[in-house]
């Protein structure tokens, strides 16, 4: 894919990267550190994410050069009113696995792509079921892969994905973290 832009992904996320990367075009990563992943109270739970990557993206643009596009991401797990952002520690991460446990939920990316003059901005949402997860199945892929870097606690492309997820409707992409077909739509109409 060519792009007038030269490409930023403002994410340290190593999925993002690789995500990134497979749509075969140039970027390179470069993250502002201390931008604030708060949100208004009342904000619909749908919205957080779009409106945290829109606050990500605003710390770019004043020094943006006019052929920089910056992709500034966000994803968050919403379960009915509930959003689980990333667990403070293993044992939150299992209470928040314990509540997904048996139920659909719903992984929300919000991605904002903006250069100085112009920004486009959209979310995209995948629903996922997991089966009913044991406490020991909980405890096996906390203790091992202690998903503490992920939105609700868990990586689909990891070991829980594997054994507990029944099904998903829409990109199992934006459930590791990065809707790259929309992405690469949006970049094309930018």
């Amino acid at each position: 894919m060519k792009t007038k832009y030269h490409i930023i992904l403002s994410s340290n996320s190593p999925r993002r990267k690789e995500l990134l990367a497979g749509l075969d075009i140039d970027f390179d990563v470069y993250v502002i550190n201390g931008v604030s992943e708060a949100y208004p109270p009342g904000l619909p739970v749908m919205d957080i994410a779009e409106y945290i990557a829109s606050e990500k993206a605003e710390a770019y643009r004043d020094g943006l050069a006019p052929d920089v596009l910056v992709i500034t991401a966000d994803t968050v797990v919403v379960l009915g009113d509930s959003v689980l952002g990333k667990p403070t520690g293993l044992d939150d991460a299992r209470r928040m696995l314990r509540l997904l446990s048996g139920k659909t939920h719903q992984v929300v990316t919000g991605v904002c792509l903006t250069s100085r003059d112009k920004q486009r901005k959209f979310s995209v949402v995948t629903d996922v079921t997991f089966k009913e997860l044991s406490d020991s199945e909980i405890d096996y892929y906390v203790d091992r892969y202690k998903p503490l870097d992920k939105a609700g606690a868990y990586g689909i492309q990891e070991w829980i994905g594997y054994v507990g997820v029944t099904s998903i409707r829409g990109s199992y992409f934006n459930v590791m973290g990065l809707p790259v077909q929309r992405i690469y739509e949006e970049l094309c109409a930018f």
